[in-house]
C-alpha cells in the first residue's frame, strides 16, 4: 500500500503562509475531524482529532487565497514525520500530513 491520507475536516485557526528563497511558497494549518461514538452508558459521545498539514507550491497558494478558520476543506496527501533541535536543544518531533492537493467545502 502506498503512503497516502484524505480527510475532511474543519481549519482550526487562519493559515500561516510563509515564502521561502523569495518564490516558493508553503502553507500550514490545523485541520478538526470529529467522529462519534456511544459510551458504556449509551451516551454519544463527540472525538475530535487535529490534523497538521503542510502544503507548497500551488497548494499553498490555493490554501492562501481560499482557506480561513472554520472553513471546511478537504485534503489529500502522504503522512511524514520529521524531527529538529529548538532552540534549547531539546530534540522535537513532528507528525504531519504532506497535502497535494486541497477541496474546497463548506461556506466558511
Amino acid at each position: 500500500m502506498k503512503n497516502r491520507v484524505q480527510l475532511i475536516g474543519n481549519v482550526g485557526q487562519d493559515p500561516e503562509v510563509k515564502t521561502i528563497n523569495g518564490d516558493r511558497k508553503v502553507a500550514n494549518v490545523t485541520i478538526a475531524t470529529h467522529d462519534f461514538y456511544y459510551n458504556e452508558k449509551g451516551d454519544k459521545v463527540e472525538q475530535t482529532e487535529w490534523h497538521r498539514v503542510t502544503a507548497w507550491g500551488k497548494t499553498a497558494e490555493i490554501i492562501e487565497k481560499f482557506v480561513s478558520k472554520g472553513k471546511e476543506i478537504g485534503i489529500e496527501g502522504k503522512l511524514t514525520h520529521r524531527s529538529y533541535d529548538d532552540k534549547e536543544g531539546n530534540k522535537k518531533y513532528i507528525t504531519e500530513i504532506v497535502a497535494s492537493e486541497v477541496l474546497l467545502l463548506g461556506n466558511k
